[in-house]
């Protein structure tokens, strides 16, 4: 359904509350500890290292805090050494023997050799603890500077201070409650990096579920985050409300890779001797000890921050907890405890996210508490240009529930006939874009995948009349305009677990030769094949188990098997098999399609969308766009990536290009996923300044050469800013930009045919939660290109959406919380369904030309999300959705995780569980 305004869960300061303050206890580290501590953290390292010393992380300590003293809020991760700028607050002083054995164990953590024990000593005897002194302060959380390009900066610790003091507030309502269901809200410790806050619903929910193994309870909780953040061009700072589940693990903990677990406790008493008593969830973290070859607490072992300050008596035992950790989740010995469920874990009886409704129900609730210093941003209004793409293939006739059998059958008839000039379509771009032929391989693991993905190559292009061989080792098809041929081969040892099937390899050089060997052997066997066919197939599709059911860590052999076939010259399009899981839908045959589809991309097929804005968007436009391949990667591989990537669309060329900084053209966008495989970062990028300096240099020389044409570049803000900083909102100046260490600049100074723009996703909250009002206070979901009213030529900032994806047909009214009242008049939950909402994009158009139509040309980028060769709107814009694809060839072979806490909002890529489902590109 179309509707004309959507509603954002963002709140703005209200005008008419002039001041907004708190009193808190502060706690600020002195000038006088710098020297001492810098001294002691710099033991035993080069002399290079310690000249790059600036502050020491705290990041341990601070997770100390979470895990026994939950109520004290860390609002930095390393420590600064000054008293004007306090590292903790709280409403109340903390005990300070307590946070003297906290500090001291800190300390210790630092250097924990018995060579370093004496310097430790003489460290402590020069530090006065008795200086850390809790002031009060009457904290502004209004405080803030106005950028050079207009957009609010608050003061940084109002990204923590804001959201804890009303997620407080929300906390102390009465319980959330609707169908005759309560729920109330606990505080939940965060990490200082989150910049937010968190609630939780307790005692967790139920979902009851029968399996092989006889009836089972499923656990679960509604999870709300309040963050503060701000828009570009905007001197208003917004609080964002998200509303989501947290699922919990029943039965035994699985612990994926080298990560721990998030475990969220709350004990009756203080875990730390003369503690105070905490009022909130804490949070530590649950892993696996290879050397020990048992389940321990993280910081917990005998020279641990938790050992050392006397907490470990008051956990559960670890392993014990492993074990069967549902068996604390209503209190046992004084703890309620749960261990939060993550994805790369086995199946969870529960769905992901929340639907419109219900989630509009809930952040209504909430937003009680944020009055009245804060009120509800204003709708956003639909742009009144023309919101789709011309269209290159046709639309198939809808079909009336009371269309008569005749007017069904006739319905039928023509859309046989659409889908057959579509495909016709279809066979002409892709003979074009292949030389008249496609050929591919299938290494298959089962009969129904084969069956569907033979369809899925006949339905696609048309085929069915055009077949000439039907296996069993080759499918082949002449059409006059183009040959296809698909080689069938059973994926054999290939998809075993990477080592010795006994246990997993170890990180360092057995797990590099476990890589090594799968690598050679998917070349080998497509090189091999290639040989006896006399041709090289550029395409291998996959049917593989996916993470989840490589339980060992660096078992999983995708990667292997993707530099293999990279190696023997061709791309990878990964498919899993059928779903064994009996809630599970079929959608096996869907999910072939997709792989093929996104297959026949990688070879170059795209359809790129057609704008309908006509002469607001220059003839010959040129679409361009930056994507930062990066990753860390702990651990004994070092196996690190950083890689600047640009993909072209160049008007009126079959195929997508793409470059990196080491490539002296462009190359077919196919070339370039090949060239991704198996980079390790060069030594000469390990800091952020070389890194930024890389960047500045890569974006630099390919904007010179698009000088001379009509060029538009988009970046991602979550990928890119990092490195290239005048991409944050504070940075953005209207029609300037900045490279590096250079000043800003007009645009024109890189092309008088430039122009950007940067694209903001909903990660970590950055662009709110949303729905289209519906009467009776219920939510829908609508696409479209969204912006303030009144409309105003010189705003540069819109929002875009897309319908529901067609994979998901859960009602908007679906509810997983609580009950609701269904069309037939009986109470209904569905806690076993996966929620979906469209993300919420904001485009800042941060670079125009004189006479350019913002919104015409945010109108351009929200029509390439509508590519007729996907089923649904793109994630992201056609442009930036190719150049993120590049991450799935860029990976390194090490842990494609870093090491930390699993489940945890992080600067990190790592997903957290209380999001929606998502509909990606398959891999």
């Amino acid at each position: 359904m179309a509707y004309n305004e959507i509603q954002q869960a963002a709140f703005v300061p209200n005008p008419e509350v002039d001041h907004f303050t708190r009193p808190l206890q502060t706690l600020a580290f002195p000038a006088a500890w710098r020297e001492p501590i810098i001294k002691l953290y710099a033991h035993g390292r080069s002399e290079a290292a310690r000249a790059k010393i600036k502050s020491v992380p705290i990041r341990r300590l601070n997770s100390l805090m979470r895990a026994v003293a939950p109520d004290l809020i860390t609002v930095d991760g390393s420590t600064t050494f000054d008293e004007t700028k306090p590292w903790l607050y709280a409403d109340a002083p903390y005990p300070q023997a307590v946070l003297d054995s906290m500090i001291h164990a800190w300390l210790r953590d630092m250097q924990p050799s018995n060579e370093a024990y004496p310097l430790f000593r003489e460290t402590v005897r020069a530090l006065s603890t008795r200086a850390l002194t809790w002031q009060i302060e009457n904290v502004d959380l209004r405080a803030q500077e106005i950028s050079p390009g207009g957009t609010a900066l608050p003061h940084d610790r109002l990204y923590r201070l804001v959201p804890e003091i009303l997620a407080d507030r929300i906390a102390q309502l009465e319980p959330y409650e609707h169908g005759g269901e309560q729920l109330r809200f606990h505080r939940v410790a965060v990490d200082a990096r989150a910049n937010g806050a968190e609630l939780m619903s307790w005692p967790p929910l139920e979902h009851p579920t029968k399996g092989q193994n006889g009836a089972k309870i499923a656990y679960y909780s509604a999870v709300i985050r309040v963050a503060l953040r701000t828009v570009p061009f905007s001197p208003t700072p917004r609080v964002h409300i998200s509303t989501g589940v947290r699922r919990w693990v029943s039965g035994r903990v699985y612990f994926p890779g080298q990560n721990g677990v998030s475990t969220y406790l709350l004990t009756n008493e203080p875990l730390v001797p003369d503690g105070a008593r905490p009022h909130r969830f804490a949070v530590a973290s649950l892993v696996w000890d290879r050397k020990s070859r048992k389940t321990v607490w993280r910081q917990g072992g005998p020279e641990g921050l938790l050992n050392q300050v006397s907490a470990l008596d008051n956990l559960p035992s670890p392993d014990v907890f492993a074990k069967e950790p549902d068996a604390w989740i209503h209190g046992r010995d004084g703890v309620t405890a749960a261990v939060a469920f993550h994805g790369r874990m086995k199946w969870h009886a529960v769905g992901t996210g929340l639907m419109p409704s219900e989630r509009r129900r809930v952040t209504e609730w909430a937003a009680q508490a944020l009055t009245p210093e804060f009120i509800w941003a204003p709708p956003l209004h639909r742009s009144e240009i023309k919101q789709n793409p011309a269209r290159t293939l046709e639309k198939n006739v809808p079909i009336s529930k009371d269309a008569t059998n005749a007017e069904r059958a006739q319905a039928q008839l023509d859309n046989a006939a659409v889908s057959s000039r579509n495909a016709e379509k279809r066979r002409a771009l892709a003979a074009a874009t292949n030389d008249n032929l496609v050929s591919a391989v299938l290494l298959h693991q089962t009969s129904t995948m084969r069956q569907h993905v033979l369809d899925a190559v006949e339905l696609s292009l048309g085929l069915a009349e055009h077949r000439r061989a039907t296996g069993p080792e080759l499918w082949s098809w002449e059409a006059p305009e183009l040959s296809v041929r698909l080689h069938v081969r059973l994926l054999g040892a290939l998809g075993a677990p990477l080592g010795n099937g006994d246990k997993p390899p170890r990180r360092g050089q057995e797990f590099d030769a476990a890589i090594r060997q799968r690598r050679d052997q998917a070349a080998t066997t497509v090189t091999d094949l290639g040989d006896r066919l006399a041709e090289r197939p550029p395409l291998v599709l996959v049917e593989l188990e996916g993470p989840d059911r490589f339980q060992q860590p660096r078992t999983d052999p995708k990667f292997a098997i993707r530099l293999g076939c990279a190696d023997a010259g061709t791309v990878t399009q990964f498919l899993r098999p059928p779903s064994t899981e009996p809630d599970d839908e079929d959608d096996a045959g869907f999910r072939a399609a997709a792989a093929w589809g996104d297959g026949m991309r990688q070879l170059g097929m795209r359809f790129v969308p057609q704008h309908t804005l006509g002469e607001a968007i220059p003839d010959e436009l040129n679409q361009l766009a930056f994507w930062l391949v990066k990753r860390r990667v702990d651990g004994p591989t070092q196996n690190a990536q950083f890689t600047p990537v640009a993909v072209l669309i160049r008007p009126g060329q079959n195929c997508i290009m793409g470059r990196t900084a080491s490539m002296s053209e462009w190359v077919p966008y196919p070339d370039l996923l090949k060239s991704l495989t198996g980079q390790i970062r060069p030594d000469t990028l390990k800091t952020d300044y070389e890194q930024t300096a890389a960047t500045a240099a890569f974006v630099k020389n390919t904007l010179y050469q698009m000088k001379s044409k009509p060029t538009l570049v988009v970046t991602h803000a979550q990928n890119t800013r990092t490195r290239w900083p005048w991409l944050q909102n504070g940075g953005l100046v209207t029609d300037r930009i900045q490279i590096g260490a250079a000043n800003t600049q007009r645009v024109a100074t890189y092309g008088k045919q430039l122009r950007i723009m940067r694209i903001a996703a909903g990660d970590r909250d950055e662009t709110a939660q949303w729905w289209a009002p519906k009467p009776g206070g219920s939510g829908g979901i609508s696409k479209g290109l969204w912006q303030l009213h009144p409309f105003d030529d010189q705003h540069r900032v819109f929002y875009s959406t897309t319908d529901k994806a067609s994979t998901h047909t859960l009602a908007v009214d679906t509810t997983k919380l609580t009950p609701r009242i269904n069309t037939a008049g009986k109470p209904d939950i569905k806690p076993g369904k996966n929620a979906w909402n469209p993300d919420l994009l904001e485009f800042a158009i941060a670079g125009l030309q004189p006479g350019d139509h913002a919104e015409a040309w945010a109108m351009f980028l929200h029509q390439q999300r509508f590519s007729e060769d996907y089923r649904d709107g793109l994630a992201l814009p056609l442009i930036l959705h190719l150049a993120e694809l590049t991450t799935h060839y860029a990976l390194p072979h090490g842990d494609e995780l870093d090491d930390h806490v699993v489940g945890e909002v992080d600067d990190s890529d790592e997903s957290n569980d209380i999001g929606d489902a998502t509909t990606d590109e398959s891999d």
